[in-house]
């Protein structure tokens, strides 16, 4: 396999393309998808093989450096750190696939793959395959992707198949992107760049080694990347993006702070003790919701490196710490937001796009307040069904 940059030159080698994010947002928001030639940018750059397993030339990154990529894309462009995002995770499947269907879709180095979690298709025994008809919502970068995925609920004789605790048994299906159809149905608020439309098949046949279950399935990769929670990394990608963003608004906020002024006075915003003040705290509690983030990160990976088991405690503790980024960056866009005044309500402005875009990032299932309720419950040391943790 050919040797791959590691995530940290990652970083770096992006800084060079991150001007051109920012600079084309507006481009992408009325495209309403990512743009092919930045997709195939972002490809050429690895960003998209953070977590495709080394034995297919992927990064296998660590949960940090997933989150500092993320982080630094989204806080160029949100849309285009959102896609990324999906790319990189969706290839999670790769550690759980039968291995000789893993290497035909993720040995090539500039494949893009993208697809949907939630159970919306149907899956029916047909020997070794699936006959699979469903249609997906939130499809976000689709248009660049060969191959996709949906998740599905699984019949057999004419009956959903359940687990042992009584869910159903759900699988995600891999299939070419050409297999698929894509509707544009993506007019929406926020991350308006994602290009996050349906993606729908009907009666196609998966074989069953390339379908995936990340609840029931065990990883056939060693490595802690693959013993780290599979919904676990998936929070770390979104609140990874509303980190970004909220970093983006924040200094987009300091840019026109330092050369606007009211009507009537002679002061800067920067210049007001009321500004100050204001955004002093904003970026207070950007630091300290990184700082929470970035511990519950490390104190995971620490256990997944020396154990094949996460408490359950302790994943939730990293899934309350990617929901309390996703709703502070929220809330630190709409106080920048409020504060830039007038001039925040143009589309010219960075603010009002962090804005919508942070708003969007909260609806996110997995940042969503259910998670409140879902941590909570296992904080009071309630009964709880884990296997969403």
């Amino acid at each position: 396999m050919a040797d791959t940059l590691h995530t940290p030159d990652l970083v770096t080698s992006l800084q060079a393309l991150l001007p051109e994010l920012a600079a084309r947002a507006a481009e992408m928001e009325d495209a309403r998808r990512l743009p092919a030639d930045l997709a195939q940018k972002l490809a050429a750059a690895g960003v998209f093989r953070m977590v495709t397993p080394k034995r297919y030339g992927g990064h296998e990154s660590t949960p940090r450096e997933i989150v500092e990529v993320t982080e630094a894309l989204a806080a160029a462009n949100a849309s285009a750190g959102w896609c990324a995002m999906i790319g990189a995770t969706t290839a999670l499947n790769a550690a759980y696939m039968e291995p000789v269907f893993a290497e035909e879709i993720y040995a090539n180095p500039m494949i893009i793959t993208g697809g949907v979690f939630a159970p919306m298709g149907r899956a029916i025994v047909e020997g070794d395959h699936y006959r699979v008809t469903g249609r997906w919502q939130w499809g976000s970068g689709s248009a660049n992707c060969t191959w996709l995925c949906g998740g599905c609920t699984i019949w057999e004789n004419g009956e959903m198949k359940r687990l042992a605790s009584g869910a159903p048994d759900t699988r995600m299906m891999v299939f070419p992107a050409s297999d698929a159809a894509l509707h544009d149905t993506w007019h929406v608020m926020g991350l308006k760049g994602t290009g996050s439309g349906d993606i729908e098949v009907k009666d196609l046949l998966v074989p069953k080694g390339r379908s995936v279950s990340l609840v029931s399935d065990r990883p056939n990769e060693a490595g802690a990347l693959f013993k780290f929670p599979a919904f676990g990394l998936l929070a770390l990608g979104v609140c990874g993006v509303a980190l970004g963003n909220a970093r983006g608004a924040l200094d987009a906020f300091h840019d026109l702070a330092t050369v606007k002024k009211s009507q009537g006075s002679a002061k800067t915003l920067s210049e007001r003790q009321s500004m100050q003040a204001a955004y002093a705290t904003c970026e207070a509690q950007w630091r300290a919701a990184r700082a929470y983030l970035f511990s519950e990160i490390d104190r995971v990976w620490a256990i997944a490196e020396q154990s094949d088991e996460i408490p359950m405690e302790i994943r939730a503790d990293l899934r309350l710490a990617c929901t309390h980024m996703t709703r502070t960056g929220a809330d630190i866009c709409r106080t920048l937001y409020d504060l830039g005044g007038g001039a925040a309500l143009f589309e010219s402005s960075d603010l009002q796009r962090r804005f919508r875009d942070a708003h969007a990032i909260t609806q996110h299932i997995v940042t969503a307040p259910s998670t409140l309720e879902l941590t909570g419950r296992i904080l009071f040391g309630l009964p709880t069904d884990a296997g969403m943790v």
